[in-house]
């Protein structure tokens, strides 16, 4: 357990389910939840390989906590964005790969965290807003850089000016979630899809988190050698070795249709 009773966290064999618990209020992130959640992915227990993000109650986070909305100068403001930058900055480049299970309202500072994490599966009662253009303010907690490279700068630039809703399965088309599932499943796929993880090679893990986003922003030229030299160090761990061994002897999983 942690020491904020606002968040959660369970270890499930090697897969920690980490659980956003303010249900009355819809999950909405206060100053301290969102340290909470730095400190959490900071001091995971070295035997978890995978994570799974929920939230408590009837949605997966509602947004920044608007009880702690006040006017702030121009400094104060942008050391506030940088403090949330620095905590889900935790999640997208922390120890291991985040699956968030998302139900109900993700909206706000919640698509923000959400679009943190690696993996993201929605239930069927799932959807996405982004209200700060309506309150005359913007966004602060990172959505401006990683929303767009799940949905476009289009489609989140007509979130903000409209306040356009996107519900579950036209969300999943736009690119918000990898898997759509029914109502009430999301958190049982997202540990099933958790514990598959947890048994690829670290290293291999390692590269998907930190090599091939950074990888994806890079000029040609120089994604090529990031990606060369990240295959050579994943491919020389005792382990990969190991399992390339198994499968050309025929004792590796092949891929299969289903």
């Amino acid at each position: 357990m942690t020491a904020n009773k606002d968040i959660q966290l369970d270890i499930d064999g090697d897969v920690a389910i980490i659980r956003l618990n303010r249900p009355a209020s819809r999950n909405a992130l206060s100053d301290a939840l969102i340290l909470a959640v730095r400190d959490t992915f900071e001091n995971l227990p070295d035997t978890v390989r995978a994570a799974v993000f929920e939230g408590e109650g009837e949605h997966f986070c509602a947004g920044l906590d608007l009880s702690e909305l006040k006017e702030r100068d121009a400094g104060a403001g942008l050391h506030h964005s940088r403090m949330w930058h620095a905590a889900l900055e935790r999640v997208q480049y922390g120890p291991v790969p985040v699956i968030a299970a998302l139900h109900g309202a993700v909206v706000g500072g919640g698509l923000e965290l959400a679009s943190a994490c690696h993996i993201r599966v929605a239930d069927e009662t799932t959807f996405y807003a982004l209200p700060e253009g309506s309150r005359g303010i913007f966004v602060g907690g990172g959505g401006a850089v990683r929303i767009p490279r799940l949905i476009g700068a289009a489609r989140m630039a007509d979130m903000m000016f409209t306040g356009r809703v996107y519900q579950a399965e036209e969300g999943e088309r736009a690119g918000f979630a990898q898997y759509l599932v029914p109502k009430g499943t999301a958190s049982a796929k997202a540990l099933e899809l958790a514990r598959r993880v947890a048994q690829n090679a670290p290293l291999t893990n390692y590269a998907l988190i930190h090599a091939l986003p950074r990888i994806a922003e890079q000029p040609a030229d120089q994604g090529f050698m990031t990606e060369a030299l990240m295959a050579a160090i994943a491919q020389s761990a005792p382990e990969a070795k190991q399992r390339v061994r198994d499968f050309l002897e025929g004792r590796g999983a092949k891929v299969s249709k289903g």
